[in-house]
């Protein structure tokens, strides 16, 4: 029998227990609040970052999301974690953008799908050298990683953003080198590095760490030209991390409600002389090539940034309507509340509509037959969440008045001299007891009104890219010069393309046709079933 024909197999996937016991086997070396951390699974500072995580193994096991949650790796006949998946068709884009969403409305920020966006990423860019090589090394050294990853089950970090030094000088012109990865050996066993990252999510509780470049180089910076993968506690290694969410704050009395139990914590990687074997190498000082990997792992990431704040922003909706309900008001009948409630509801979904128009019109790598979404329409969908962040929270606070903040503090709830007289004054609908109104408050405080409020602004407004480097690739990306031409056309000014006219030079290909640009027979969007309410899919 054919392989094809036969149903594919499934990769080890561990459960949430399971990924947490695997940490165990490790020995980072961590730093959080000034201190080493001995055990990352059982660091209290750390657990709300480990139970995201954890949750999006127990989700990828659950039979009711393997649509989503699961997805067929077709060249090993392999139904693997979609968090590992390097996209096949369109479609696969499709559901990772639902699956973010869905871990997101439970976590607020799942963390694991940078995994997805880098290896698509690296997958394009090796293919790309050794196409201009005329080789199939880098391919097979990367697919032997991959399938090594999705076996495993792994979580990866990604290491990509560099500290940079001074943003006006190039790697190589910069007074301390190691503001940046770079090369600073290589030996029959590998390449040696120094240097610093900046911003890795979730780095002390990953198995593994993806190094990549954090920008396009140039000739002279061929050392910082590195892409390669390692574990999390290799020699040489030293993570300074934050507090993941607000773990310890109030836990007996119900403060931080969400951020308490599950957060992100992001962090600091030092590289000391950290030796990798060649065998985990996925390219190193082709710098001529560097752009293909920041440009599809941006790309992707910015599509996969939309999903995951899709999630965050039904938070957001639910949470709104609780407290209008708590208080009293009913947005049906009150114009006041009902249009700031739409408000919120058009901005979640239109930027997510972004994500789907991305992947409908995604595009095939022709060096890995992978599939990209479309980048105009994933940047203008992670701009409009990056800007619109701020305009969400004051939507979600305008609909639900200024209790959130201005509650007494939790644990005035247990206080037998002011218990029994704030319940009393402070219920506003008869049918929500002054419990279930408090909770919803303070639930909105967490995610708006606090430091992990903040922190969600900040991380949504430079979280994969600046709103700078987004309009950058809008501009490269969209068609103008198609719109400049539909207007001679209609001015009867005849054609006036030229190449080297700036103004018409980005041109868009049809959109016409009648399969689109999703491969025919291939599944744009498997359908979930209806799941209870209190299911792990929410609302949507």
């Amino acid at each position: 029998m054919n392989i094809a024909d036969a149903a594919p197999t499934r990769a080890n996937l561990m459960t949430g227990a399971e990924y947490r016991e695997s940490l165990r086997r490790y020995r980072p070396v961590v730093y959080v609040d000034g201190r080493r951390v001995e055990s990352v699974a059982d660091e209290p500072a750390l657990q709300p970052g480990v139970n995201a995580l954890a949750y999006t193994y127990d989700f990828a096991r659950d039979p009711a999301m393997a649509p989503i949650a699961l997805a067929t790796q077709s060249r090993r006949h392999r139904v693997v974690n979609r968090m590992l998946h390097v996209n096949d068709a369109a479609g696969d884009l499709l559901n990772k953008l639902e699956a973010v969403r869905v871990l997101c409305q439970e976590t607020g920020c799942a963390q694991r799908y940078l995994a997805h966006d880098a290896l698509n990423g690296i997958a394009q860019a090796v293919a790309h050298i050794d196409d201009a090589r005329g080789s199939t090394e880098l391919r097979a050294r990367f697919e032997a990683y991959l399938a090594d990853v999705q076996e495993r089950d792994l979580s990866l970090g990604i290491a990509m953003t560099d500290a940079k030094g001074d943003r006006s000088k190039r790697p190589h012109e910069q007074g301390n080198p190691d503001t940046y990865v770079h090369v600073v050996d290589r030996t029959a066993k590998g390449i040696v590095l120094s240097g610093t990252k900046a911003i890795v999510t979730g780095a002390p509780y990953m198995h593994e760490l993806l190094v990549m470049p954090g920008r396009n180089m140039g000739r002279e910076d061929a050392d910082f030209a590195v892409c390669c993968a390692l574990p999390i506690d290799a020699p040489g290694v030293t993570i300074v991390s934050r507090p993941a969410g607000r773990p310890g704050e109030k836990l007996e009395h119900g403060d931080a409600l969400f951020s308490r139990k599950y957060g992100q914590a992001t962090a600091v990687v030092l590289f000391d002389r950290v030796l990798v074997p060649w065998e985990r190498v996925f390219f190193d000082a082709e710098w001529e090539h560097s752009h293909v990997l920041t440009y599809s792992y941006a790309t992707h990431h910015r599509h996969s940034c939309i999903a995951a704040r899709a999630g965050f922003g039904d938070l957001l909706i639910g949470a709104a309507a609780l407290m209008c309900e708590a208080n009293g008001l009913d947005p049906g009948s009150k114009s006041n509340l009902r249009e700031p409630m739409v408000e919120l509801i058009k901005i979640v979904e239109g930027f997510y509509a972004c994500g789907v128009a991305a992947s409908v019109y995604a595009t095939q790598d022709p060096h890995t037959g992978s599939f990209m979404p479309d980048p105009v329409f994933s940047n203008i969908g992670k701009l409009l969440l990056a800007t619109q962040i701020y305009d969400m929270h004051r939507l979600a606070h305008e609909v639900s008045g200024g209790l959130i903040v201005a509650l007494p503090g939790p644990d005035e709830d247990h206080n037998p001299a002011t218990a029994a007289k704030l319940s009393e004054v402070l219920r506003a609908n008869p049918d929500v007891p002054y419990d279930k109104r408090i909770e919803v408050a303070r639930f909105m405080e967490d995610l708006t009104a606090s430091y992990q409020g903040g922190w969600y602004s900040l991380i949504s407004l430079h979280g994969g890219g600046s709103p700078a480097a987004m309009k950058q690739e809008i501009w490269r990306n969209y068609p103008v010069g198609n719109k400049v031409e539909l207007v001679e056309r209609l001015l009867e000014r005849g054609a006036l393309h030229q190449p080297e006219r700036a103004i018409t030079r980005n041109r868009q290909p049809g959109r016409c046709c009648d399969t689109g640009c999703t491969v025919p027979g291939q599944p744009v969007m498997v359908p979930l079933p209806e799941l209870p309410s209190k299911g792990p899919r929410g609302d949507r």
